[in-house]
């Protein structure tokens, strides 16, 4: 990492403050806040994949707690949005801290396979209880309110997704260059070392896997109450791996690598559109060759070739 790792971070802000008034119509300020969203989950799931170098293929189970607690306990129990909201996010947590323990006892393909089969596993119980979850159909979200105020429209949840993508961004930076994140980077280099060395190895996968799982249900909620409606697509297979992508692609173990990855994979299917069919085939054939000439990700591949750290 460079002397001054925050400084990518300013150029974000600044560019987020400048976005709104060069953006042409409502379409692109709807687009950049879900390049934000996406964002702010990658960043969580970077801390897993690229730092402890543990695999996670069905983190949008997570998303999809956050985003169906904030929808159904305000509708069915009356709860308000920001305890819903809270509660999701303590949910999500608590199920990851239940299941990282044994999860965690696996390496390599065994590992993706239980992520796997968790994330199927919520996305199956969401869709088959109906009667909380609307199933298949999905169920609509109730506005968010605060203290009296509504927030609503694309330009509420412009400031409120760019504030928490910086935050996000600060947060990891720190994090990463913290005791804890230099235990993490011990956990990725060689797990035999880290113990040699008093890394307590279970506890800090466990801990990033509960912290991932928290920023996943958090953004789920977020998702949730902008798009004012959740289906269970939001927690299945496809959605777990689109994300994964978009740190394989933006570079694993890379801050703003996550921001670029989710941003371009972001855009990348509404640029495509005019294939008139083809644009999997487009997108896949650019993933592929990001994966053979860039097999570190856009941001570190860079970042080398021109003798620069992140």
């Amino acid at each position: 990492m460079s002397r001054s790792p925050f400084i990518g971070l300013y150029i974000v802000a600044g560019v987020l403050l400048l976005l709104p008034f060069v953006l042409p119509n409502s379409f692109y300020v709807d687009l950049a806040i879900r390049m934000a969203i996406n964002a702010v989950i990658v960043l969580g799931l970077n801390l897993l994949i690229g730092f402890a170098g543990q695999i996670s293929l069905g983190h949008a189970g997570f998303l999809g707690m956050g985003a169906y607690a904030t929808a159904a306990l305000p509708t069915h129990f009356g709860w308000h949005p920001l305890f819903a909201m809270v509660a999701g996010m303590v949910a999500a947590g608590t199920l990851a801290a239940l299941v990282a323990r044994p999860i965690f006892k696996l390496k390599g393909h065994y590992l993706a396979m239980a992520t796997l089969g968790l994330g199927i596993i919520i996305n199956i119980a969401v869709r088959n209880e109906a009667a909380l979850t609307g199933g298949p159909d999905g169920m609509p979200v109730g506005p968010m309110s605060i203290a009296g105020f509504e927030i609503s429209g694309d330009k509420h949840w412009y400031w409120i997704c760019s504030f928490v993508l910086c935050f996000s961004i600060w947060s990891s930076l720190s994090l990463i260059d913290s005791p804890f994140g230099r235990a993490l980077r011990a956990l990725h280099g060689s797990e035999v070392a880290s113990k040699v060395v008093g890394v307590d190895v279970v506890r800090y996968k466990v801990a990033i896997f509960v912290m991932s799982a928290v920023f996943a249900s958090f953004m789920g909620s977020i998702t949730a109450h902008y798009v004012g409606f959740v289906t269970p697509n939001l927690a299945d297979f496809f959605h777990s791996i689109e994300l994964v992508t978009m740190v394989v692609v933006g570079g694993m173990a890379s801050v703003y690598g996550s921001v670029v990855g989710a941003v371009l994979l972001t855009a990348l299917p509404q640029a495509l559109t005019s294939f008139e069919g083809w644009e999997t085939v487009a997108f896949g054939t650019i993933l592929m060759l990001c994966m053979i000439f860039l097999p570190k990700g856009l941001v570190p591949t860079l970042a080398a070739r021109f003798g620069r750290g992140e």
